[in-house]
């Protein structure tokens, strides 16, 4: 899974990303289950709905208003709102407005920039001949292969056409298409005999997706939140909007649950924020599928500092390269030597989405413990970004490589890295990955293998990807002609340093013999007489550098 497949060149190389120090996530959040009963799930399905229906229309207001809303609008929504709720419902509510909107509106630029590239793309090809062959060089691409596929290709780049002005229209107005609860779910009720399922099914889900049962904290306040209420023995407590105060079963208009709720996960850090009343968001969501109730605790946590380069290298690297179906990673010294065996870590991505979640999270928990038994202070992974990797035009009718690539979970893998490794102080690295397959091949598979140990290409690549987290070249040192390795003429292999340019590259190329057993006629001078008979002159073709 690398950056590209085939090096034509030195002259052609891209220039290589350096390595760097991903920082760890601030953001935290902690998930326990409501054993809720008739009356506590009745009354929030009550409160969820009708708050619910608020937040629709404040988007819809929200989203009517453009890109360039005049000064004072969100205090005027919020003061519409609090009349209907509460001023600090009424607070939740326009800030999800706000962030939905602009998460929006970051999908239609995404959207916008894809469309851009993908009508260039084809485009290009559609100016091509038929069949015709890609020119590198030129930065032509190749042609389609008959006149079919041409004439459905142009048909698509009319359909994307017409589509990229859909989107820029409504990026200019500032407008967004969003559907609270889901789309998918929404176009669900068109075929519920394909899903599956009932009408009344669908539409509990639906009811379900469009609650808003969410409160963002506030410090100084008590238990750090006052719509939604946790206190350290567990009481969950929500406060009432105005239209349902009669539901009310606890002094100033709030309703007690009658369950309470232990947090497994993190207890001792969220009873310390809520006893020092410290900031905590709240989430109370159902889960009709399973039928029951969950709520989710979120808070920010002080910042990390993300220690340097240097620092997080200092005892080594555990290199991964990351594959379809597996991590294959080995332990790198910081002499870019290999340490032990290279350990596989396997996973699936078959199944429903819990089960694939479940698999990354354990292959990544065994892949940190093996980095805290060798002890070493980080994980380099490599950068990957296959945002447009899956495209026809980009690979062809390479229909297997385009799903393998599609379906590769590459930003889970890195932010549940980066979140696990940070809670066992293990920084993680990231390496540019071009040409790590590659050249992890060429140069170290073959000399790794032995009878009982077979090194795979996988193998290979990462400790291609450790020695270049640890700034070496990945290549092996090379090793002079055979009369110079003796210790007479002292041990004369050579490595290039770091600050050598393109020490990534191959080496030097030196055509010709490299001693002087020249076949007569054969040798670079030959046809200089003076040279065969001066002891200063080589007639070699070409001369080895050597290192110090």
């Amino acid at each position: 899974m690398k950056g590209s497949s085939a090096v034509a060149g030195v002259d052609e190389m891209r220039a290589f990303r350096a390595p760097f120090v991903v920082p760890a996530p601030r953001d935290t959040s902690v998930r326990t289950r409501l054993r809720v009963s008739e009356r506590d799930a009745a009354v929030l399905s009550e409160v969820g709905a009708l708050l619910g229906s608020l937040a629709s229309r404040d988007l819809a207001v929200r989203s009517r208003q453009g890109a360039a809303p005049g000064a004072g609008t969100w205090a005027d929504r919020k003061r519409a709102l609090t009349v209907a709720s509460s001023a600090r419902w009424a607070g939740s509510i326009t800030k999800a407005t706000h962030d939905q909107w602009a998460l929006a509106r970051r999908g239609q630029a995404a959207e916008m920039a894809w469309l851009r590239a993908e009508t260039a793309r084809i485009a290009a090809r559609l100016a091509r001949p038929l069949g015709a062959k890609s020119e590198k060089r030129a930065a032509l691409p190749r042609g389609y292969t008959d006149r079919t596929e041409w004439h459905a290709k142009s048909r698509r780049l009319q359909a994307l056409r017409i589509r990229l002005s859909t989107v820029t229209a409504d990026w200019r107005s500032g407008g967004v298409r969003v559907v609270r609860g889901g789309g998918r779910l929404a176009r669900l009720r068109h075929r519920l005999d394909e899903a599956n399922m009932t009408r009344e099914e669908q539409g509990r889900r639906w009811r379900a997706a469009r609650m808003f049962l969410a409160a963002d904290g506030e410090s100084g306040k008590r238990y750090g939140n006052e719509t939604i209420r946790v206190t350290e023995a567990g009481r969950v407590s929500i406060r009432l909007p105005a239209a349902l105060a009669h539901l009310a079963n606890a002094p100033h208009g709030r309703y007690l649950l009658a369950t309470t709720v232990t947090f497994d996960h993190r207890a001792e850090e969220w009873c310390d924020r809520i006893t020092a009343d410290r900031a905590v968001a709240y989430r109370i969501h159902h889960d009709v599928t399973r039928g029951r109730w969950y709520l989710t605790a979120a808070w920010q946590r002080a910042g990390v500092p993300t220690p340097s380069l240097r620092a997080a290298l200092t005892r080594g690297v555990v290199a991964v390269d990351m594959n379809e179906d597996h991590l294959a990673a080995w332990y790198v010294d910081v002499h870019g030597n290999p340490v032990g065996e290279p350990r596989r870590f396997p996973y699936e991505l078959s199944g429903r989405a819990s089960h694939r979640d479940a698999q990354i999270r354990h292959a990544l928990t065994r892949l940190i413990h093996y980095a805290r038994r060798c002890g070493a202070a980080s994980i380099a992974v490599e950068d990957l970004d296959f945002a447009d990797a899956g495209t026809r035009e980009k690979h062809g009718r390479a229909k297997r490589f385009r799903r393998l690539v599609s379906r590769f979970p590459t930003a889970r893998l890195r932010k549940r890295l980066v979140a696990m490794a940070a809670e066992q102080n293990i920084a993680v690295v990231a390496v540019d990955p071009a040409y790590t397959s590659q050249w992890g091949a060429q140069h170290w598979q073959k000399p790794l293998t032995t009878r009982t140990r077979p090194t795979t290409r996988h193998d290979a690549a990462a400790l291609a990807i450790g020695r270049r987290a640890l700034g070496h070249a990945i290549r092996r040192r090379k090793a002079p002609p055979g009369i110079h390795r003796s210790d007479g003429y002292r041990h004369r292999t050579f490595q290039a340093g770091a600050e050598t340019e393109r020490r990534e590259g191959p080496g030097p190329r030196h055509p010709g013999p490299r001693t002087r057993s020249v076949t007569p006629g054969g040798g670079a001078k030959a046809g200089n007489q003076r040279a065969q008979h001066h002891s200063e002159h080589a007639a070699g073709h070409g001369v080895l550098p050597l290192g110090p």
